[in-house]
């Protein structure tokens, strides 16, 4: 048995007719007595009787349909308590993010949700590779993630909205030949060593762009996913990384050059399955990575 089934026969103990109940609910007469007959077969005893042309509703049928009338309070009470959950401006909305991401991002999302009724945060750090943000979107509301310009179109079955495209420059030590350059090419850096991600990231496809352009292998000294990490060991000395050019600290003693001759540039995307934003709070919180977003860009200074 269902809801609608329930209601019909509530309303047929109120109306006393299949026909009045069909011109209450709108429907013909044979779809009534369609749902009359599905309900029955879910029932060992009989709820209709025939009284004269008139169906009317044994005391079972009577009893059943006084239930009805609970099911129907019951449900309706949960549909207001999901309305007033879907409006409230409120609550937790959970956000994860790679790490670079949500250095940036998340002290920003913090600041801007303060005071009451707004909504709370609660925010998690997740560096996976490419293909596994989509499925962290059964965890989280929100997922920031990266990808490549160049890289596949996140699957359909999330939605997408890009926050940043951010250049990918060569971090290098302030005193490194090559910090007198403006900008560099492949063939400036190809017989440096380099400090990369490991594999199933996408920055190392740009590296192998790299290598791809300048025609020769690049030697890769050290693999390190965090960039923090990564700008220590550049100005150790260990070799040239590839930089995020916004949502990475800027280290004292490195420079960033931009990287001509390659697409160098990474998609930082907020993921979320379209049924999340249903709620006034997710809906909040991705305006306000948009607006952190807008914050994080207008931090650009010419390299």
């Amino acid at each position: 048995m269902d809801e609608r089934q329930l209601r019909i026969l509530r309303e047929l103990g109120e109306l006393g007719s299949v026909t009045a109940v069909a011109e209450a609910l709108l429907v013909t007469p044979s779809a009534i007595s369609q749902q009359l007959r599905l309900l029955q077969r879910s029932v060992k005893v009989p709820l209709t009787e025939r009284d004269g042309r008139r169906l009317v509703l044994t005391d079972a049928g009577q009893a059943l349909a006084g239930a009805a009338v609970e099911v129907e309070t019951a449900l309706a009470r949960a549909r207001h308590t999901v309305k007033e959950f879907v409006a409230r401006p409120g609550g937790e909305v959970s956000v994860a993010a790679f790490h670079s991401a949500g250095a940036a991002f998340f002290p920003l999302l913090l600041g801007a949700l303060t005071g009451p009724g707004r909504p709370v945060p609660r925010l998690s750090d997740e560096d996976v590779q490419q293909e596994d943000f989509p499925r962290l979107t059964r965890e989280y509301d929100i997922v920031l993630a990266h990808r490549l310009d160049h890289a596949p179109p996140w699957p359909p079955t999330v939605t997408a909205t890009t926050l940043l495209r951010e250049p990918l420059d060569v971090a290098m030590p302030a005193d490194h030949p090559l910090a007198a350059k403006r900008r560099v090419t492949p063939a400036d850096v190809a017989d440096e060593p380099w400090i990369t991600v490991h594999d199933g990231f996408p920055v190392l496809a740009v590296v192998e762009a790299v290598a791809a352009a300048a025609g020769r292998r690049l030697r890769l000294a050290h693999r390190i996913n965090e960039f923090a990490v990564a700008a220590e060991v550049v100005a150790a000395g260990g070799g040239l990384a590839l930089m995020p050019r916004w949502t990475v600290r800027p280290h004292p003693a490195l420079v960033l050059r931009p990287l001509t001759g390659v697409h160098a540039s990474r998609h930082i995307d907020a993921l979320y399955r379209p049924e999340r934003t249903a709620r006034t709070a997710v809906r909040t919180v991705l305006t306000e990575l948009g607006r952190a977003a807008r914050s994080i860009r207008g931090r650009e200074e010419t390299p």
